[in-house]
């Protein structure tokens, strides 16, 4: 599943208040992203990729990963004349990786601490 565009980092608090109807009780917010309309959010529990699709994007698709089903990751840093960072991430059952794009204003560092703190527990 790879998505086309750029990602930039969302206040926590205001992503907790959008999808405040997505979590358990007392799941939070530790990191979110914006991709053009989709979003992917970093919780205490999990992965939740957001999928607006359709012309509207009125049609969602809320893919929720456990931490658990992550099997490994990688981020590739942005460089002289690819300006993009890019996560990949494999989950256990499927071949090929989520792949997600940064731009240059997103600390792609941070992004695998926050993968590193949850995955490995």
């Amino acid at each position: 599943m790879a998505l086309f565009g750029n990602a930039h980092r969302v206040e926590n608090n205001e992503a907790q208040k959008e999808f405040a109807r997505l979590f358990g009780p007392g799941e939070q917010v530790h990191a979110a992203y914006q991709l053009v309309r989709d979003s992917f959010l970093f919780t205490d529990r999990r992965l939740i990729l957001v999928d607006k699709q359709g012309i509207t994007g009125k049609k969602t698709e809320y893919h929720s990963i456990p931490y658990r089903s992550i099997t490994h990751f990688s981020v590739e840093t942005a460089g002289s004349f690819d300006l993009d960072a890019e996560l990949k991430i494999w989950i256990s059952g499927a071949a090929l990786p989520i792949s997600k794009n940064f731009t240059k204003g997103v600390d792609i560092y941070e992004v695998q601490a926050l993968l590193t703190q949850f995955v490995t527990r």
